[in-house]
Order: C-alpha cells, then structure tokens, then sequence
C-alpha cells in the first residue's frame, strides 16, 4: 500500500474546533477515497493545522460493470439512443433475459488521479461550524485563512488546486511545504514523508501529537508548581484541553499573586484566571489558595520566561484590581435590596421577570418544605435570594459565578447559613459529575428552582426535540431525579408539578411522563433494568419506584422469577389471541368447573395471593416477591397437564378466566409483558 499524508496549514484555529475538524476531515477522505480501500487513518490536529496520514492502494483496479440498456423488443430508435449515450456499438451489447446489456470497462486509476480528482470540492464543502472568507475575491472559506496545503502520495506531491468556475481559491494549490512556530523557526520548509514531516516539524518546535502536548503541559505545570513548597495545581482537565490547543511548543512557567488579592473569594480568582488568561490556578498542600497562578507559553524565551512571567503578572493584577472593584461595590447593598432590580431583568418574554420568578421559586420551596419536612421560612428565603445576585457587577462580569456570589454576599449580609448554603448550591446538579445538595434547605431550593423551569417551558410549549433542548430542560429533569435518588426523598411530584405550574395543570402528565422517561434514560445507562421500571408504570413517588424496581428486577434473576416470567408471558399470548377473537375475557371463575388437580391447585395458590395488594401498599416488594413466587410451581403444572382449549365450552371459558386472574395477578406487582427477555 502506499502512503497518503495530507495537511491544511492555516491561521490559528480555535481550540474546540480541532479535534472535531480532524475528525471530519477523516471521515470526509475516508469516504472521497474508500475505492482505494483507505486505511489506517490518523488524526493529526493542532493550534494551525489539521492532517491526516493513512495508507491506501496504489490504484483503483479496472473493472467491468454491466449497464441494463432497452428491452430486446424496444423500437430501434430507443436503442440507437442508449448507444449514441453510451458511446458503444451494437456489436457491443449481448441480450440477458428480455433486455440488452452492455458490458462497460473502467479502467484502472492510479491513486494520485482520484486525490486530485476529489480533494478540491470536498475542501470547498468542508464542515467547520464557522468559516471566514479573507482578502480577494474567493468564495473558498474555512475556519481560518489557510495558507498551505501539504499533499503527498508516497512522498510525491499529488498536484490540484482550488480553482473552481473562474474563483482561483486564493491561488491555494498542494506541494510538499509545511511550516513550523510562527516565532521559533519561521518560514516554509519541504518534506518527503509522514515520518519526515513529523521529525522535521519537531526540530521547527511544533509538538504534533495532541496527547503529547497534552502530557507535556501538565508535566510543565507540575514542575513549575514545584519550584515553590507546598504548592500543587487545581485540577482543570478543561483548561488543560483548551491550553493544548493553543500551544505548539509549550512551555509551562509560574507567577505569583501580589498578596493585597488574596483576601478575594477564590472561586473569583480562578474565574478571572481561567476565563480571561487561561491561567491555571494554585493551592497549599490544606487545599487553601495560594498566591501563585501558572500558564503555559507558546515559546521558548532566552531569559527563562522572566520577561513572560512579568507581564503576565501586570495583567493579572489589572485584572484582579476590577474584580475587587466588584467585589466592594456588589457588598455596599445586601441581596434583599437587590430584589427590585430583578423586576426589570426578563427571564423569559413569556414567563416574565427574573423578580416575577422570584416570588414563585419562594412559593414554590416553601410548598416543597412543608411536603418534605424541611424549615420552610428557611427554604423560601433561600428561593426569594437565589436570583439576587444577577444583578451584581461581579456576575455580570462572570455569569459563571451565579449563585456562588450571592452565598458569598448572602453571608455578608447575616443571612442564616443554611440560606448562605442553599443559595450557593440551588443550580446543583449541574452535570453527572456534579455533587447532589444535601442539606434539607439546599434541597428544596434546587428542586424548586428546576420544578419551575419545567413547569413554565412546558406550559408556553418551548419543550425539547431531537433537533435542541435550548432551556436546558432535560438538565433540569435529571437534576431533579438526581436531588430525589440521591436523598431519598418521598415526594409526590404530580402534585408538586400541578402546584408549580398553577392554573396550568393539563401539563402535568406530560411533565411527570417527561421525567420518567429521563428516569428511563439514566437507567439504562447504568446498566440497570429500565424494562422493569416501564412494566411498572407510572409512579409519581420516585423512591417507591425505584424501590418497586429493584425488587422486581432482583426477583427476575431468580430461578423462580425467570420461570413465571416466561409461564406468565405464555398465558398473556394465550388470552391475547383469543382476547383478539372473541373479546375481553371477564366473569367469576367457576369453581366446580376446575376439575383437575392442576387447575385447583393453581385456584388455591391465586387465593393465597389476595393479600399482595396490600403488601404493595405497605412498599413490602420483596415480601410481595417472595409470595408470587409461589405461582411458579403450579402455573407450570397448569401449562404441563391442562389443556386451555378444552372441547367443552364451559370447561375452556373456564380456564381461559383463570388465565385471566393470572395475569391481573401478577399485573399488580408490574406488567410482566413489557419486560425484556
């Protein structure tokens, strides 16, 4: 097989957009080249660049490809057409069945032909998220200008360009020159191969390989971090990702925060770090924050970075000195005095303002206290506040920092500390990886505040589709489930819902069949059984439900719950069938008309098994589990020995009536037909 390298030399491309360009760019080739039976494709991104390197044939084989031309008995002129078409005689054609047929020859290509043949209209179309045009008069765009394209088929360059229709694509055509960091070894040097294009990239200081730069910035970060005692890096695996896309020679290097900043909250620095500077921020070996930030240059500097280290040390510190301008300024007023100010903040032109919503979150969480157990003056003060802080400098600076500032400013003002604490956590959970709230008034404003925006998209209709969820609104239901599974909180949400959405209750069931479907979802991607909780049904009680589920699922694996699984699934097609024939199947079973043995014993077993009900509402789901069990043995009797289609009339009704208690049976514990296996 030959080597195929290809690389698109560009202008800075942003860091999100590299992997998923690379990618793309993959796929697309992949598929423009698959008659070269492509293979082993890498992936190459970085800072101004995105490639590929893969190994292909040689050649596209010549082949011959059959061509269906006019029936054997079409009119001379419907047959001339399809020669004059094809560019064939008629000696050409053989008959096969009742048509003519014409054998076509393609013949063989080399490799390098369908490159060129292909790659230009597939870099025209190609899929960034944003593209941009630049000087000239080129329709071409891309995420950035590109500037070079490196394309190579067993070091030889594959010669196209990008003129299309009189646009010359910014004169943009392949050769074998790449370039190198734009300050360290400018300039273009030439390659033969992909190995020679990674070694030569290297000595002009470009770090390839992403995982590479990767590994290299957080092993600088360590190691710069350890230039000081007791000082370790935060964690922050996305910034780490983002940096790597930034930088093609990293080089890791620490400065220090002039101690007059450390007294501002630390979850500020970091926000201003990161956001602003893509600074790595720093702490003790006590978790404490330490007066150090580290980031990571695109160059190798003569002096050791002390120039670098000193001018980023000007910026942070402007940068520091506004947010404690904020961080004064928001502190002169208290929270409550933000509220008005809320009143002219639009949460949603349908659902009005952000002090609208206010008032309905502290409704809303002191409803929830009450049903919950929690201080319900507590919980609606946490709701009334939650949103205050929207309205500071610093929030406006760093909307990140939402509901972090307002516990910082809650405290501040002698708030009671489970309302500090509450107003801190009530956008939690935030993602899967997001610790839950745990503390009752925390809890309640959480749920309050996702029960409200469920209750209100729903009710204006602005609901989630496979094309978007633009209000975060399966978020907001897995938060929920996420608060309630993980405190096992007993909560009736149908209510809950119906007074969250007030006057507006036909949403209900939509809402609550929403969050059991997320339900479903989350289950399923633990692996768990969430056939069993669909058979179960719908239970506004999501601790009871999952509860119900577990035993239900537990027993299924069972010898005994496998065996009535299956017993029960034949008895359901049974009365489906003859359900569909003759009708519902009702009426009192006929007790002297059960006249084998097996028919009694499974008649007694089913007496036995009145008090399930009751046992279901007692939330005593294994206790039921283990008493259905006892249908196992004389359900397979019934099936071994009784013929359900008896001769007589009667006798069969009968029978089929049974069945019927059967199945309504085991229907109370979960409909044992919708659950897989």
């Amino acid at each position: 097989m030959s080597e195929f390298l290809l690389e698109l030399f560009s202008e800075e491309i942003p860091a999100r957009m590299q992997a998923r360009g690379a990618e793309d760019l993959a796929r697309l080739v992949g598929e423009a080249l698959a008659p070269l039976n492509i293979a082993a494709i890498d992936p190459i991104y970085g800072p101004r660049r995105i490639a590929l390197v893969a190994q292909i044939d040689k050649s596209v084989p010549a082949a011959s490809i059959p061509e269906r031309g006019p029936r054997l008995t079409a009119p001379d002129a419907a047959l001339n057409g399809f020669l004059r078409k094809q560019g064939a005689t008629r000696e050409e054609l053989r008959a096969e069945g009742d048509f003519w047929v014409l054998e076509k020859t393609s013949p063989a290509q080399p490799a390098a032909t369908l490159i060129a043949e292909r790659l230009p209209a597939l870099l025209r179309r190609f899929p960034w998220p944003k593209s941009m045009r630049w000087g000239g008069s080129s329709s071409f765009t891309w995420v950035r200008p590109l500037k070079r394209i490196l394309c190579l088929l067993d070091g030889e360059i594959v010669p196209f360009d990008l003129n299309f229709g009189g646009d010359d694509g910014h004169g943009l055509r392949s050769s074998n020159l790449t370039e190198g960091h734009r300050m360290m070894s400018p300039g273009a040097f030439t390659v033969n191969s992909a190995a020679d294009w990674r070694e030569k990239l290297l000595t002009h200081h470009v770090v390839l390989d992403a995982a590479e730069r990767r590994r290299l910035i957080a092993q600088g970060l360590e190691k710069a971090a350890a230039q000081q005692p007791n000082l370790a890096i935060v964690p922050d695996s996305g910034l780490l990702d983002e940096v790597t896309g930034l930088v093609e020679w990293p080089v890791a290097l620490l400065g220090r925060i002039d101690d007059d900043f450390m007294d501002l909250p630390p979850e500020v620095m970091q926000v201003s770090m990161r956001v602003n500077q893509r600074y790595f921020a720093t702490r003790d070996n006590f978790g404490a924050p330490a007066p150090y930030f580290a980031f990571v240059a695109n160059v190798e500097a003569l002096d050791g970075g002390r120039a670098i280290v000193g001018g980023n040390e000007r910026v942070l510190r402007a940068r520091f000195s506004d947010a404690r301008h904020f961080w004064d300024l928001d502190r002169a007023r208290s929270l409550e005095s933000r509220l008005p100010a809320l009143d002219r903040v639009t949460f949603h032109i349908k659902l009005g303002t952000q002090g609208e919503r206010a008032g309905r979150l502290s409704r809303l969480a002191h409803h929830l206290a009450v049903g919950l157990g929690a201080d319900a003056g507590l919980a609606a003060r946490a709701a009334l506040l939650c949103k205050a802080d929207l309205s500071t400098g610093m929030v406006g600076e760093f909307p990140e920092l939402q509901g972090i500032m307002g516990s910082y400013y809650a405290a501040h003002d002698g708030e009671a500390p489970e309302v500090v604490k509450a107003i801190r956590e009530h956008y939690s959970p935030k993602g899967p990886s997001d610790a839950v709230p745990s503390a009752p008034a925390s809890v309640v404003t959480a749920l309050a505040d996702k029960l409200d925006t469920l209750a209100g998209f729903f009710a204006i209709g602005e609901k989630p589709t496979g094309a978007g969820d633009p209000f975060a609104l399966r978020r907001a239901a897995l938060g929920i489930i996420r608060i309630i599974r993980d405190n096992k909180l007993r909560l009736h949400l149908r209510e809950q819902i119906g007074f969250a959405l007030s006057a507006r209750l036909e949403y209900v069931p939509e809402i609550l069949e929403f969050l059991l479907d997320r339900l479903r979802i989350q289950l399923r991607a633990e692996g768990a059984r969430h056939d069993v909780l669909a058979a179960i049904g719908e239970d506004d009680d999501l601790t009871r439900l999952l509860a119900r589920t577990e035993a239900v699922a537990d027993f299924l694996t069972t010898e005994d719950g496998a065996n009535l699984h299956a017993a029960y699934k034949r008895a359901a097609n049974i009365l489906r069938i003859e359900e569909k024939k003759d009708g519902a199947i009702t009426g009192e079973i006929a007790r002297d008309l059960l006249v084998l043995p097996e028919e009694q014993a499974l008649m007694a077993i089913l007496d036995g098994l009145a008090g399930v009900s009751k046992l279901l509402e007692a939330e005593q789901f294994r206790t039921a589990m283990t008493e259905m069990a006892h249908l196992r043995v004389p359900l397979d009797g019934f099936f071994d020995k009784v013929t359900v289609n008896a001769p007589e009339a009667p006798i069969r009704s009968n029978r089929l009536r049974l069945l019927a208690l059967v199945r309504s049976t085991i229907d109370q514990v979960a409909d044992f037909s919708r659950i897989e296996g």
